[in-house]
């Protein structure tokens, strides 16, 4: 059983010798959020798309804002279980108790970092260049479990890495952050190893393995399997801000890009309102009369809700989830009601918002743009004498560059550039190795 006294730790990776004396009242914990938003990671994610293309005069969420939002409802959520706990346990029962809401919206702001541009339509154009593309011939040139990371890319195990990787020129341990903000984002606790073709989800590369089993260890992770960990607690709040945001935010970008009209939307919104409380939200709709403010408040109003349902269901599944039994996420423990309401959003996004043309155009666009950069930058890299390489290997900035020999060390290296890239920037990129613009002299 895992132990709270263990799982909040504030070593910092990399800087485990270091015993710095920091002249403000910051925690660790607070200082991982702080490293986060004034980094360029994190400043790039306002170029990278959530789920609609670059929407012309409608402002609507890309990753900078939802990453935000995300970490605003996760940050409540810690807050509401560290009171919980404190009144189960009492004050003293772990020093940090009163650090899981920081812990936790520091994790929320890192969670996207990894993804590539043009969202899962660009982790699938890696993968696939490497497993049914271009890039197949490959795979006899790395061992079984290399192989594995490459053909299922996946965005989670790329943010570990992004914040745990010495990069060229970089200081050991990457973004120092503390072990239980980083066991925080590892949604998938384990490695490729265990990816499958219909979920191709894993937390850390080959690579980084021996990284994560530090971490994992030092908080007193269970091993579920040679290469397979049971979730750190705090994953579960951090997943359950991102399935609040991503499913209620969504509904109100359709609606301000005219795909739901205001009765179809409020409709959906009013569905999470008990009966009981329905009067009182009714009249105030009457009082606010702009469309937009309705469903932006009506917006809030779920997101409270679902918010403290699920700070209820960790705490009524918190055994569970200490012993590695809890194999469900806390949106699907919210009272009935609730995930009714929940999954026809769920379903009707599905259906009328993530397969609308705009956004499926964008997908194809976005595959394509990242699977020619893959292949310019993987025959630059492997025949890096070449001329041209020499040229395109020029463009990659020093910390992605690499001096590691072997196929898998170079690949990633390429990989780690592709993915840090923004949409515009791999849009303009391919444009130019491609001969299609020329910069303005």
């Amino acid at each position: 059983m895992m132990n709270w006294n263990k799982l909040l730790s504030n070593k910092c990776f990399g800087m485990e010798a270091l015993h710095l004396k920091h002249h403000d009242d910051r925690t660790e914990f607070q200082r991982d959020y702080d490293r986060l938003i004034f980094s360029s990671p994190f400043r790039r994610l306002q170029n990278k798309t959530q789920v609609f293309p670059l929407p012309g005069s409608v402002f609507v969420h890309n990753r900078l804002t939802h990453s935000l939002e995300v970490a605003c409802v996760g940050r409540s959520l810690g807050n509401g279980v560290s009171k919980k706990l404190q009144a189960k346990y009492g004050q003293a029962f772990s020093p940090f108790i009163d650090e899981i809401g920081a812990i936790v919206s520091a994790a929320c702001l890192a969670h996207d970092l990894g993804n590539p541009p043009f969202g899962h339509s660009g982790e699938k154009a890696i993968a696939t260049y490497f497993s049914e593309g271009a890039g197949a011939f490959l795979q006899k040139e790395m061992t079984e479990l290399q192989w594995k990371d490459i053909i299922s890319f996946d965005g989670n195990a790329n943010a570990f890495r992004l914040l745990t990787h010495q990069f060229k020129g970089r200081r050991k341990g990457g973004f120092a952050l503390t072990y239980s903000t980083l066991a925080a984002i590892a949604k998938y606790p384990y490695s490729s190893f265990y990816a499958s073709e219909k979920k191709q989800k894993f937390g850390f590369f080959q690579s980084d393995m021996e990284d994560f089993t530090c971490i994992a260890d030092e908080l007193g992770l269970l091993r579920v399997d040679e290469y397979k960990y049971a979730r750190h607690p705090l994953v579960y709040l951090v997943e359950a801000a991102d399935d609040i945001c991503y499913e209620i935010m969504d509904i109100e970008d359709a609606h301000k890009l005219k795909i739901l009209n205001t009765h179809q939307t409020k409709e959906l919104l009013l569905a999470f309102i008990p009966e009981k409380s329905k009067p009182h939200t009714l009249d105030t709709l009457k009082v606010v009369t702009d469309e937009n403010e309705q469903i932006a408040y009506l917006r809030a109003s779920v997101i409270g809700r679902l918010t403290t349902a699920c700070v209820e269901a960790f705490v009524e599944h918190e055994e569970e989830i200490l012993e590695g039994r809890f194999n469900s996420c806390l949106i699907k423990e919210i009272p009935d009601e609730l995930n009714k309401a929940y999954e026809a959003c769920a379903s009707l996004s599905y259906k009328s918002i993530y397969k609308s043309k705009d956004v499926v155009d964008i997908e194809i666009a976005g595959y394509n743009i990242i699977s020619t950069l893959i292949n310019k930058l993987t025959d630059a890299v492997l025949n890096n004498k070449k001329a041209y390489s020499e040229m395109l290997l020029s463009r990659i900035p020093e910390q992605y560059q690499t001096e590691d020999p072997t196929t898998y060390g170079k690949i990633q290296a390429v990989l780690d550039f592709i993915s840090g890239m923004t949409d515009i920037y791999a849009l303009d990129l391919y444009r130019k190795i491609n001969g299609m613009s020329l910069p303005t002299l």
